[in-house]
This record gives structure tokens, sequence and C-alpha cells, in this order.
């Protein structure tokens, strides 16, 4: 018989491509009473499948015990519908339309986004597995004259870093340079990440 939840555990269902970040935060915080679970980092190219994702996992999660759950979402492109099941089951989500926006910071995002309506974002995640995110889903090594019309209207590609890691900022400009883009490198640690989970945590 599967031993039951605590009743200061909470459940965060989140996006598999910040799962090393929480992770992160977790540790450093000693945000024990986490319980992580997450959904394919994948998805953040195919925001169709984030809704019955969660959906199922919220399911499990009650069936589990667990009484506090948070989703370690934002609005990801999935036309309202994570605030849709947010409403539904009186939970709340991290702030915010993307990850873009609550790595920078939501409010500095929503001042700032209109000087880079030309950028392309990348996160830790993006840089570290530009091939299998963007030039595999894309087919741009098969088919490199889709670079231009993906990213023709692009500019600059932008790295938001939430480390400091030479590596991944050499990886990132080899993505900037494979997209014929400008390359703009800001560190932006973990943003609003960080006090949405000790917040959601109390």
């Amino acid at each position: 018989m599967a031993e039951p939840v605590k009743s200061d555990k909470i459940k965060v269902i989140a996006c598999g491509a910040i799962a090393r970040e929480i992770v992160d935060i977790c540790d450093q915080r000693g945000l024990d009473h986490i319980d992580l679970t997450c959904l394919p980092a994948i998805w953040h190219i195919r925001p169709e499948k984030i809704a019955p994702g969660l959906r199922e996992k919220i399911a499990e999660a009650r069936s589990d015990g667990f009484e506090r759950i948070y989703i370690g979402y934002a609005e990801c492109g999935t036309r309202g519908e994570v605030d849709k099941i947010c409403d539904e089951e009186g939970i709340a989500r991290l702030p915010g339309p993307h990850c873009y926006a609550f790595y920078t910071g939501v409010e500095k995002f929503m001042h700032t986004s209109g000087d880079d309506i030309t950028s392309f974002y990348l996160t830790d995640l993006i840089a570290r597995q530009f091939e299998a995110f963007i030039i595999e889903p894309m087919k741009l090594d098969k088919h490199p004259e889709l670079i231009g019309m993906f990213f023709g209207n692009y500019q600059k590609l932008v790295y938001l870093a939430q480390t400091v890691d030479e590596e991944l900022q050499a990886k990132a400009k080899w993505a900037a340079d494979y997209l014929g883009l400008q390359y703009e490198y800001r560190f932006t640690g973990y943003g609003d990440l960080e006090p949405e989970l000790t917040k959601a945590n109390g």
C-alpha cells in the first residue's frame, strides 16, 4: 500500500525545460516540501500537448493525496488553456506569458520586450540542446533553405542565461551564427522563478 502524502507537501507540475533550475533552487533554498513532476521538455514547441498533460498530472496528484498543487508553467502558448485549468482547479501558476519573461523578470520583460520584437531567445536548456529543440524538429539540417523562412524576420539571438557557463555561451554563439543572427548575451539567473517557488512553498 502506497505511503500517504504528508499534508505539508506541495506537488509542483512543471515543464521539463525548467526542471534543472527548479531542482537547483530547491537544493539551494532547502525547499524540501516540493515534490516535482515534469512534463516533457520538448512540449516547449508543442504547446497543444501541455493542457491535456497538466490535467492528467493534476488528477494523479489529487489521487495520490496532494492537496497543494502548483503549476510550473507560464502561459506558454496554450491560448489560455493553462489559466483555464488553474481557474477550474483553484491553483496558481508561474507568472507571465513564457519562461523568457519570468527568467528576465516579468515586470522588466513587459517594459522592454518591445525593443526585442525581432529577437529569438535561448535559455540554458535550449542552448544546451539546440539541435534537439530547434534544428531537428524544424528539419533545418536536412533543409537549410528553411532557416531563412523561419528566421528571416529575426535580427538577433538573445541568450538569456540562468548560469554562468562559458561552454553554453559558446554554443549559443554558434546557434546565432547557424541562424545568421547577431548575438547578445544577457545573464538573468533564475529571475522570478526562485521567489515564486519559495512563495508557493509557503
